[in-house]
């Protein structure tokens, strides 16, 4: 019994298939016609009172169904009428006598009103909403899904409900798209209809004067009978199921079922109940109107609208509630708070002044707080951050975050945007840890063309220089833009600027915004995969302030920290294997670098290949000499005319990579990695120094410049 359930949407779509086949009796065909309607009035009072579409799902398999088995029940009694001289059973015929009431012309009227009504109205619209609700969910789906990750990445969700959200996204995307071909039926079966009711009239109509031989009269009367109930017992379930698909399409916005959400937005409306019922007052003016009824509705409606807007008075969470107010200030791109006033909060405290609030002292300690990433603008760029006037700052910064998460391994903390009266209407900053360490200028109103190195004309514009990169530019008219393009210039839309200076800052200091406690989280999150390793490294071992120090440290350089097992692993093998002292972090972090070998190397190759800069063997030779030992470890005491000649070399040897698409790299031994990127990153804080030890064996290294002791040095020497 329990299979035979399990089976039984089968048995029935197989049985309706019989019914296009098999001829039935009137009797059970007046058994499929009831159970035909009830089904249609069920699933139009479910998507009723459902919250959302996802709730059923298999609407339109079931559309499918519901339609198939209508159309088979049309075939039966179809077969009926045509064979049985108009006869097809008490329903059809009950159907026929109530409408027609003697009038053959009035009932075919009215029948053919339903038809195209459904047809012309509620299908077509039905049928328009599925289609454009399936194309906006289609184009929606990349920023949902970047905006699960950014909240996923910031810990505001958990793997478990990403996974949650993510299936919902794409069961949306496969039920609209299912909807926008599932409307074409109910479309078809309307079409199919008209053309049934055509068959039966004039079938019938030909079989009685011709086979029968009875007189039109008689003929017309019996068969528009049937033909008319026939049609109505099969557009009534057709219309209640046309009106299902409309409701479920048209729930986007949905908060409750369509009963909770008609009382709760028509009720926190009573001016406009009022208003309603006066102007139907004024309607009693017109000479002819029936004065008793207008009076009766308006009477209602103003009554209603009054008694509303003292409920309202009284409980002031039943009126609608506006869009938040207020500016930039504070706002972090992650949620808003919840609004005073708003149902089930508290009443926020009077306002009180500046000199009160801070006799308090525990309200003193709110100015110490001191935000990790903060981002300043002036008045004429808050449009490109205030999301209710369009601005996509915040979903470009959210994008970002998610990206350097997946390539670093490190989520960036809450970056705080705020408008400032003290900067220029146009100019822009950036502030780490409270303190400003970039600024810049953008027009919102133009495009910032990057000049090339040899433009084959210069375009008109206001000269400036980009503000990320140092690159000469210009801002340029919108209508300018095709041809600058031609020009050879490359152009950029303004918050593709202030979003990439934003990102190349935040990627410069990124080892000054990874915190001991994230250090902790990182940890914790290594331990879900790996337990044993954690609890063998933490804290007997590595302790936190140790592992601090080798993130900022790697980070830093520009190397990711996502794969932490390994750097975890590598510093255990440093400490425990090759007797490494815990305090001598320098050589633990050249072990570390080592074991990322392939993920450094990646960084910096492309095709099989790596440029870089070489570094010549007596120049090496004559640097470790000038290692010298202090209390912190090894650092390097290199002559001043040595320095000198070593930066003025790297100068012209780093030309060589520009139109490289490749980051420079300068490459010597393991040795003196560590004190040479020391020695250079205050004047080239871009070039990185690696090892022969970091580099991949199936990659080829190419020269494309070298470092050498100069003869004047080498005699100084």
């Amino acid at each position: 019994m329990k299979k035979i359930l399990n089976y039984s949407v089968v048995l029935f779509v197989i049985t309706i298939i019989l019914l296009l086949i098999i001829p039935l009796p009137a009797a059970i065909v007046d058994v499929a016609i009831i159970l035909n309607m009830s089904i249609s009035m069920m699933i139009l009072v479910i998507t009723m009172t459902i919250r959302e579409p996802l709730e059923l799902s298999i609407f339109p398999s079931l559309l499918l169904i519901t339609t198939l088995f209508r159309l088979g029940i049309n075939v039966s009694t179809t077969r009926n009428i045509l064979t049985n001289s108009g006869s097809s059973g008490q329903i059809i015929k009950a159907f026929g006598d109530f409408i027609l009431q003697g009038n053959v012309v009035v009932g075919l009227v009215i029948y053919l009103i339903i038809v195209l009504m459904q047809f012309l109205v509620i299908t077509k619209g039905a049928e328009r909403v599925s289609e454009v609700a399936a194309r906006f969910t289609l184009d929606a789906m990349p920023g949902k899904q970047m905006a699960i990750d950014a909240d996923l990445n910031t810990g505001l969700i958990d793997e478990q409900q990403a996974k949650a959200r993510r299936e919902k996204i794409q069961r949306e995307a496969d039920f609209y798209g299912s909807m926008d071909g599932a409307t074409k039926i109910v479309k078809g079966d309307s079409v199919m209809s008209l053309i049934t009711t055509a068959i039966n009239l004039i079938g019938g109509s030909i079989i009685g004067i011709i086979q029968s031989g009875q007189d039109i009269g008689t003929v017309l009367t019996t068969y528009s009978i049937a033909t008319v109930g026939d049609g109505l017992v099969g557009q009534i379930p057709s219309l209640l199921i046309s009106t299902a698909t409309g409701m479920i399409v048209t729930r986007a916005v949905a908060e409750g079922s369509l009963n909770e959400d008609i009382s709760k937005q028509f009720t926190a409306q009573p001016t406009a109940i009022m208003i309603s019922g006066i102007v139907i007052a004024v309607l009693t003016v017109i000479p002819g109107m029936p004065v008793i009824q207008l009076i009766i509705v308006s009477g209602g409606l103003i009554g209603g609208g009054y008694y509303l807007s003292r409920r309202v008075k009284e409980e002031p969470g039943l009126a609608a509630g506006g869009g938040l107010g207020g500016t930039l200030r504070g706002y972090t791109g992650e949620g808003a708070e919840p609004e005073p006033g708003m149902p089930g909060e508290e009443e926020p405290p009077k306002p009180v002044s500046e000199e009160e609030y801070f006799k308090d002292v525990n309200n003193v300690y709110s100015l110490l707080a001191v935000e990790a990433i903060e981002m300043e603008f002036g008045y004429s760029l808050i449009p490109l951050v205030d999301e209710s006037v369009g601005g996509r700052l915040i979903n470009r910064i959210i994008i970002f975050r998610r990206q350097y998460a997946q390539d670093m391994g490190f989520v960036i903390p809450s970056i705080r945007l705020r408008d400032s009266s003290g900067l220029n209407t146009n100019q822009y900053c950036i502030k780490i840890k409270g303190e400003e360490v970039a600024r810049g200028e953008i027009l919102i109103d133009y495009f910032l063309a990057l000049e090339p190195d040899n433009p084959e004309k210069v375009i008109d514009g206001i000269e400036t220089i980009e503000p990320a990169y140092g690159i000469p530019s210009r801002w340029i008219r919108p209508e300018d833009r095709e041809l600058a393009e031609i020009y050879g210039y490359t152009v950029i839309d303004p918050l593709s600027v202030l979003v990439t200076h934003l990102s190349e800052v935040v990627k410069q200091h990124a080892h000054e915004l990874i915190t001991r406690q994230e250090v902790i989280h990182l940890v914790e999150n290594v331990r879900k995969t790996s337990p044993e390793l954690v609890e063998e490294a933490f804290p007997n071992v590595i302790s936190y302030s140790l592992f601090q120090k080798i993130l900022t440290s790697l980070l830093k350089e520009g190397v990711p920290i996502k794969d932490l097992e390994t750097i975890i692993e590598a510093v255990l093998e440093g400490i425990s294997d090759q007797g490494l002292p815990v305090r001598d972090v320098d050589s633990l972090i050249e072990n570390i670098r080592t074991a990322l070998k392939r993920t450094i190397t990646r960084m910096y190759c492309e095709d099989g290949s790596m440029k870089v800069i070489t570094m010549d063997s007596e120049l090496e030779r004559t640097m470790v000499g000038c290692l010298s030992k202090g209390e912190r470890g090894y650092y390097l005491a290199l002559n001043p005319d040595v320095l000198q000649s070593l930066i003025n070399q790297i100068t012209v040897q780093l030309k060589k990579f520009n139109g490289l698409s490749q980051s420079p790299v300068i490459l010597t031994s393991q040795v003196m990695r560590v004190h040479l990127y020391r020695l250079i990153d205050q004047f080239y804080p871009n070039v990185r120094v690696l090892s022969f030890n970091e580099i991949a064996n199936n990659i080829q290294i190419q020269s494309i410049g070298s470092l050498i002791l100069e003869h004047a040095e080498r005699k100084g020497a």
